[in-house]
């Protein structure tokens, strides 16, 4: 019984070893690009505003 090949969390297509656990750069990329526009998010209760320090936690925003 051989291993099932790894499959693309994207696309569902058969894993590359230059860009696994992705098929391509550009599933991986696309995978990237929903992480940094917070389009992976735990579902919850949203956060009382009035309990965040600052609204911007960018690494150029002032100290509080």
């Amino acid at each position: 019984m051989s291993p099932k090949p790894a499959l693309c969390p994207v696309c569902r297509q058969p894993a590359q070893p230059a860009t696994k656990p992705f098929c391509s750069a550009a599933c991986r990329d696309r995978d990237l690009l929903q992480w940094l526009g917070e389009g992976y998010r735990v579902p919850g209760q949203p956060v009382d505003e009035s309990h965040q320090k600052n609204g911007n936690y960018g690494l150029d925003s002032e100290p509080d």
